[in-house]
């Protein structure tokens, strides 16, 4: 080829241009299937159906009952940028799903392709069939009303790029997450997914409010467990609305993927808000850990840019900062008003972790234990014997050395038990105190069960919130030491430290440099007591080095409070009377988020009477 062909401008072949903008809307079957269901959506349809074969790669079928379309419509819905959904021709004001045309087309160019639609009143229906871009004319067709399209062959006519598609199985599963979406932020539809062999996804539609038709639709989506930990979130600042549910910290994921963002009823993926839903949790939650929930937002079209991506996944918000101070604010304050309570999944994970000793089945079933005298095997058979019953020589001795670890193990102060027995009161849900296991751990009796508290756990986030309270109102104190203390460091945290020294001050920490490797501490915040002065200089030194300057002054503030918070709190082998118990218990029901320490762990365990009693078959 000539650098003369090269430099002449042509205009491409309409074929080409479809594939081209194949490729930028339609990666995959699951991006096919999105586009389609939206189309459905935007129709006014009621109920959705799709079938895939192969993942979608030989056919993905979609039927709604919705608004159909008439011959002359069917020619133009397959025409490039040719819809129904920007009536006034304006871009800034967009309210349906679609709008950009090209979908339709698009897939046309790169499959074989027929709708077949009838409209409302309608006699009759009528179909047409794209294959590899060429149009066929339309003829009738016998259908119920809404509209039917079936993708056949996706690719073919572009067929490296089928050596980019996963397995089937993932296909699939992507077109079930694509499909799953659409249905939580339209509840009032029912959805239904299904490959050859059977149905994959089921939703009816839900009934009752918008709010609780979400939850509703998101409980069947994520299952049980997110219903009974759902938070609710509802709130409005200057015409921007946020309304959702977002589960307890205590249930969490190790991905993103049960994060279900919406944005005037259209799902997307947008960095933003992801990075003010982790802004939110991060007081408690570890970061390696995700939170599960699903938030709606509804504000003004003009507000909102939904045209700046190909798939419609992004979008651009006219204040930012608005949007990203309303999610934080709201979920941050759904997660302090939830106060001290943990998720039934931590509960739950814990009576699974119940094996009895003859290793069977756990809570629904466990297998019979096995006696203990199966380790004197060769001592058993006189069982079997005639007579008067005699054990053998030496079995009672064995016996009682069997059991002697028991007794000591109570004898123990470790475990210690409390000689009051008084009925834990109502108004305590944490209950009372009863004993104290490892020096580590504390076991409260409930109305209906008990508790088991980590006492390092639970102090440790009372004296965060503490902290971050006198934080905010200015009466952080700091406590002298009698002898300052010079904490060696190497140069690089010594310089780090020095930066931040004023607002290391302002949390109550005082400490200036001390040569070119060291610091030295003159006081630290009344609130921690007595502490490990070295570890927490040095942890800090070290959370500074991770820090991202552009975060805002009170978040890594909040960070330095947890920090500090850590090696305060009561240490694990501590051993506490009754009243300190009582007085921890009392202190966590009265703090915010005392349900997970500041690394998102939980500080409690509830096993409720009826679930102990099934480990004993009680039940």
């Amino acid at each position: 080829m000539s650098i003369e062909s090269l430099r002449t401008i042509r205009r491409l072949p309409p074929t080409l241009v479809n594939q081209i903008a194949a490729g930028e809307v339609i990666e995959r079957p699951a991006a096919a299937v999105k586009e389609l269901v939206e189309n459905a959506i935007d129709a006014g349809a009621r109920r959705i159906d799709v079938s895939l074969r192969d993942g979608g790669r030989s056919l993905i079928a979609v039927v709604d009952d919705g608004a159909g379309m008439d011959p002359e419509e069917l020619v133009l819905a397959i025409e490039r940028h040719a819809t129904s959904k920007l009536p006034d021709d304006d871009l800034v004001r967009i309210s349906t799903l679609g709008f950009r045309g090209e979908a339709l087309p698009s897939i046309g160019a790169v499959s074989r392709l027929s709708i077949a639609s009838r409209p409302r009143q309608a006699a009759e229906g009528w179909s047409l069939s794209v294959e590899g871009g060429a149009v066929a004319a339309p003829v009738p067709a016998a259908l119920n009303q809404g509209t039917r399209v079936e993708v056949r062959d996706l690719f073919y006519a572009t067929p490296a790029r089928l050596k980019f598609l996963k397995g089937e199985r993932a296909e699939t599963q992507a077109a079930v997450d694509v499909v799953e979406r659409l249905a939580m932020a339209h509840p009032t539809l029912s959805f239904t997914v299904a490959d050859a062999a059977r149905t994959l996804l089921r939703l009816e539609a839900a009934q009752g409010e918008l709010f609780d038709a979400r939850l509703a639709r998101v409980g069947a989506v994520l299952g049980g467990d997110f219903a009974e930990n759902a938070l609710p979130i509802e709130a409005v600042r200057e015409g921007v609305r946020l309304t959702g549910h977002a589960a307890l910290p205590t249930l969490n994921r190790a991905t993103a993927q049960a994060q279900y963002l919406f944005v005037n009823g259209r799902p997307v993926r947008d960095r933003l808000l992801l990075g003010a839903i982790r802004g939110a949790y991060s007081d408690v939650l570890p970061r390696d850990r995700h939170p599960v929930l699903a938030l709606y937002l509804e504000l003004p079209p003009e507000e909102v840019d939904v045209n700046v991506h190909p798939t419609k996944a992004e979008v651009r918000f006219r204040d930012p900062a608005l949007v990203r101070g309303l999610i934080v604010s709201s979920l941050r304050h759904a997660i302090a008003a939830a106060g001290h309570r943990a998720s039934t999944s931590v509960g739950a994970d814990t009576l699974a972790a119940f094996v009895t000793q003859g290793g069977g089945g756990g809570v629904d079933g466990p297998a019979p234990m096995q006696a203990p005298l199966s380790r004197f095997s060769g001592q058993t058979s006189w069982f079997q014997t005639r007579g008067p019953v005699r054990p053998p020589a030496g079995l009672t001795e064995a016996a009682a050395t069997w059991q002697a670890p028991i007794a000591s193990d109570l004898a123990r102060p470790s475990a210690r038990a409390e000689a009051a027995v008084e009925e834990p009161a109502p108004e305590h849900p944490l209950g009372a105190a009863r004993a104290q296991v490892h020096a580590t751990y504390i076991v409260t009796q409930t109305a209906d069960g008990l508790v088991i508290v980590d006492q390092h756990a639970a102090h440790e986030r009372i004296v965060y919130e503490r902290m971050k309270a006198e934080l905010l109102s200015g009466t952080v104190r700091s406590q002298g030491l009698l002898l300052p203390e010079v904490v060696e460091l190497n140069e690089a945290s010594v310089d780090r430290l020095a930066a931040r020294q004023a607002e290391l001050a302002e949390l109550g920490l005082e400490l200036e440099p001390f040569g070119p490797g060291a610091v030295v501490v003159r006081g630290v915040p009344a609130l921690l007591g007595q502490s490990d002065v070295p570890g927490l200089v040095q942890d800090l030194a070290d959370a500074l080095a991770e820090w991202d300057d552009a975060r805002p002054l009170t978040e890594r503030l909040a960070h330095v409070c947890a920090t500090m918070a850590c090696h305060g709190s009561v240490r694990a082998g501590r051993r506490l009377n009754a009243a300190e118990m009582d007085a921890l218990l009392r202190s966590m029901e009265a703090t915010p988020n005392a349900g997970q320490c500041n690394h998102g762990r939980p500080t409690y365990v509830e096993l409720k009477l009826s679930d102990i009693e099934k480990l004993f078959q009680r039940r």
